[in-house]
């Protein structure tokens, strides 16, 4: 008599028999689907990022635990440099004018920005012409901005003199260099956060000001009750922006004043810039620059914790 074979007696289970995939399975599955056209999108950026900045930061923190010039590496030295920095007193100086010049540019642009955002967005019948004067000076470069900056501020035949009288010599004065240079910045680019500001004002519904007027509310009140708390997150934007814009300044202060007098002036990026290219200690200014990273990520997240805690 045959025998059947073992596998003879394996009964197939039903297509429509077998258990459906879990819910988070399908769940899963789905919004991988769902992401992949973002993660298509997002990949040049993500390419970019890698190759531009998160390889050179690399490149650079191997380079400040070395002792190195622009053209050769020593050897390796580990956290010398760093040792270095701490007891370095002109990087703290250097550190504490890139501070000031934050306090004298973030808060006025800010403030500014929005007076203007306001007056372009109350004068409907000259918005184009007033958007137009304001945001120009921003889309100048930095060579013409500084050209315009030192013909205001000479001694001799300066605007800013004629008007205010005397010859003051604004940017060869210890008091008065970086905050003339702070002056010039705030004209400069002040059109970007009335850009920013208007547009937030333009996304404030109607209905909430008709609404707001037919309960008595005029002037102040509707800008405290409405104009304001709608505005919030754009401030905390453009005050955002306008921090990692000012600590990483340095064109306008290496032009206009070389970093003078007696170094009031220079930043900590224009210090970095002399300790690599005057000095030639790349290693050093490596150290320098991954410090200042450091400083300026976490004044911007301490930034942006305390923006979204006020909104």
């Amino acid at each position: 008599m045959p025998t059947l074979s073992p596998a003879a007696h394996v009964t197939a289970v039903p297509q429509a028999n077998r258990p459906e995939p879990a819910p988070a399975v399908r769940h899963a599955r789905r919004a991988r689907g769902e992401n992949l056209p973002a993660w298509l999108l997002l990949a040049p950026f993500l390419l970019a990022f890698l190759l531009f900045f998160f390889g050179p930061a690399l490149q650079t923190f191997y380079l400040s635990l070395t002792e190195s010039s622009l053209t050769r590496t020593s050897g390796f030295v580990g956290l010398a440099n760093y040792a270095t920095l701490v007891q370095d007193p002109s990087f703290w100086a250097s550190l504490g004018n890139t501070f000031y010049f934050a306090l004298l540019t973030v808060i006025p642009l800010t403030a500014l920005g929005l007076v203007m955002a306001l007056l372009v967005h109350r004068f409907v019948r000259f918005q184009s012409w007033l958007q137009g004067a304001f945001f120009l000076p921003y889309v100048l470069p930095i060579s013409v901005m500084t050209l315009i900056a030192d013909w205001m501020l000479q001694p001799s035949s300066g605007v800013i003199n004629y008007l205010v009288g005397g010859q003051r010599a604004w940017l060869a004065d210890v008091h008065w260099a970086l905050p003339s240079v702070a002056i010039g910045t705030v004209w400069w680019t002040v059109g970007f956060n009335m850009l920013m500001l208007l547009a937030g004002l333009r996304n404030i519904p109607a209905e909430l000001y008709e609404a707001a007027a037919l309960d008595g509310a005029r002037g102040f009140t509707l800008f405290r009750a409405i104009t304001w708390p709608a505005l919030k997150p754009v401030m905390g934007t453009a005050l955002l922006i306008q921090l990692i814009a000012s600590l990483k300044v340095f064109g306008q202060t290496y032009i206009l004043t070389s970093g003078g007098p007696y170094n009031t002036s220079r930043v900590t990026l224009h210090y970095m810039y002399e300790t690599a290219f005057t000095q030639s200690d790349a290693g050093y200014a490596a150290a320098v620059a991954m410090a200042f990273m450091v400083v300026v990520i976490a004044l911007s997240l301490l930034a942006r914790s305390i923006g979204r805690r006020a909104a």
